[in-house]
């Protein structure tokens, strides 16, 4: 069956990590995407992570399945040329450059929309494309500064911490990846493309979203409380005989369940916790009384016996626990694929689940320059000598094995 995305080209020159995770998002589902490096080393995030087998690195590999990769040198003007007649060919041009750096080359937005009026022309970066941060230099760490997130992020009592994973490029890409279908959608209608402009910042204030909320409601500024939440109470984790566990007690009829369940019914009638709101204000009072409560089985039986009531209940798994996860495993969540050098890898797979086309592992993650012969053949219909001539020059490169 055809892949949702199979008729929409994409030219990627995005790098790191935001851009990727966007046109690997639209890879999975079908997209023609030509990933266009740099000549020398290319995406800088090629030596980022684990080495691996082949000289290829675990970040890298995981994250750009699915795609064609060239190698063009676009500070000449034959490779200007060749990134416009890409353009004229493709539905959606990706970037995260620094704000402007793509217009000093003549390679922007209105350049591209003179050769193709229906491009959507996407741009991805960390304050956005205007206001008074615009040229700042930003990378993952900046932005989950600047925006709020570390602030409450991380253990009471401290200034906050940046979270375990990339958010604020991981969300920067997803919005990327919504703006892109968005604007598919409007040139199914229309035939006219448009620029879609996504900051990192604005991201991390939408993931923000409750937290500003409140903050509006009663002028309280939000600081780091651990895994503790802060408009329900209990949600967050508690120690055990054995190990962590974490539990989420939402409304009152889950309270009066749960308090029946772990053996302390007199909770629910004490006017201190009978509500969520009452919770809330004598949080400080009730933890202690529950986490006396917690260390007195281990995680399997506090487990068991909640499950059993229906109440919800997590353990605290490390990413080994998660690879040999029951769930994930009867899920399929993660993929394994062989690379070309690196050998068997493994990966986390899509997590949009569709029924009749679902995503697809097509291919494994390119070498640097792997598809750039074939790519000017069959997409722009150049002969070998001229491909071959370009390469001579220096304008592109093919991939050295």
């Amino acid at each position: 069956m055809q892949l949702p995305l199979e008729d929409v080209k994409v030219l990627d020159l995005t790098h790191a990590l935001a851009g990727p995770f966007c046109s690997t998002m639209l890879a999975d589902f079908g997209a023609q995407v030509i990933k266009l490096e740099p000549p020398g080393a290319g995406d800088l995030a090629r030596g980022w992570g684990i080495p691996i087998a082949g000289g290829e690195t675990s970040y890298f590999v995981g994250l750009h399945r699915n795609k064609r990769d060239i190698v063009v040198d676009l500070k000449r003007p034959e490779g200007k040329e060749i990134f416009f007649r890409l353009a004229e060919r493709c539905d959606v041009v990706l970037e995260n450059f620094r704000v402007d750096a793509l217009k000093r080359l003549g390679l922007d937005y209105e350049a591209a929309r003179r050769r193709n009026k229906g491009i959507i022309y996407c741009s991805i970066s960390g304050f956005g494309q205007d206001g008074p941060y615009r040229d700042r230099a930003a990378l993952d760490l900046i932005l989950q500064a600047e925006s709020g997130m570390i602030s409450v992020t991380g253990e009471p009592g401290t200034s906050g911490t940046r979270a375990g994973v990339s958010i604020a490029d991981l969300a920067a890409g997803m919005n990327a990846a919504y703006g892109v279908m968005l604007a598919l959608r409007v040139k199914e209608k229309t035939g006219e493309g448009q620029y879609v402009d996504i900051s990192m910042l604005e991201g991390q204030l939408a993931l923000l979203g409750t937290a500003f909320c409140n903050y509006f409601a009663n002028g309280a500024v939000p600081r780091p409380m651990g895994t503790a939440y802060p408009v329900v109470v209990p949600y967050q984790t508690f120690h055990t005989k054995t190990k962590d566990l974490a539990i989420a007690i939402a409304g009152e009829k889950l309270w009066r369940i749960f308090c029946r369940a772990i053996g302390r019914p007199e909770l629910t009638d004490d006017p201190r916790y009978r509500t969520t709101t009452d919770r809330m204000k004598n949080r400080d009072a009730l933890i202690p009384v529950l986490q006396e409560v917690f260390l007195s089985r281990g995680y399997e039986e506090w487990e068991k016996l909640l499950l059993e009531n229906d109440v919800p209940v997590g353990a605290i798994n490390d990413i080994g626990q998660v690879v040999e996860h029951p769930q994930v495993k009867a899920r399929g969540a993660l993929v394994a694929f062989d690379h070309p050098t690196a050998g068997r890898v493994r990966s986390v797979g899509s997590p949009v689940r569709l029924s009749g086309t679902p995503a697809r592992m097509r291919a494994p993650a390119p070498l640097l320059g792997q598809h750039t012969h074939e790519v000017l053949r069959e997409v722009l219909g150049m002969g070998r000598d001229e491909v071959a001539a370009l390469e001579k020059a220096g304008i592109v490169s093919g991939a050295k094995r």
